[in-house]
């Protein structure tokens, strides 16, 4: 059985460039050669996928930074990685074994 999101970590392909403007951002693919735009709330869960060592892990911390109910943040975060992974612009692996 292939693991979960959760239990995997996000990793920003090298072809792909992120940029910030007022909270807001642009993810390009020069691979594909589309971009995608993420508001204030998905650019903060960008940021806290790429820096985090599992999406499980960056789903904790994002619980603690916004009001939303845990179930809400989950269905959220998975539907972003589902469209980014098809666009091409993250990949999702598995996360480095704990300790």
């Amino acid at each position: 059985m292939a693991p979960s999101i959760f239990e995997q970590r996000v990793v920003i392909p090298p072809s792909v460039i992120f940029r910030e403007l007022d909270g807001e951002s642009v993810l390009l693919s020069f691979d594909s050669e589309r971009y995608y735009g993420l508001d204030v709330v998905g650019t903060r869960i960008w940021q806290t996928l790429a820096e985090a060592e599992t999406v499980r892990a960056a789903f904790d911390r994002l619980l603690q930074e916004f009001d939303v109910e845990p179930d809400l943040l989950q269905r959220d975060i998975e539907a972003l990685m589902r469209e980014l992974s098809a666009q091409g612009l993250v990949v999702l692996e598995a996360a480095p074994p704990a300790g």
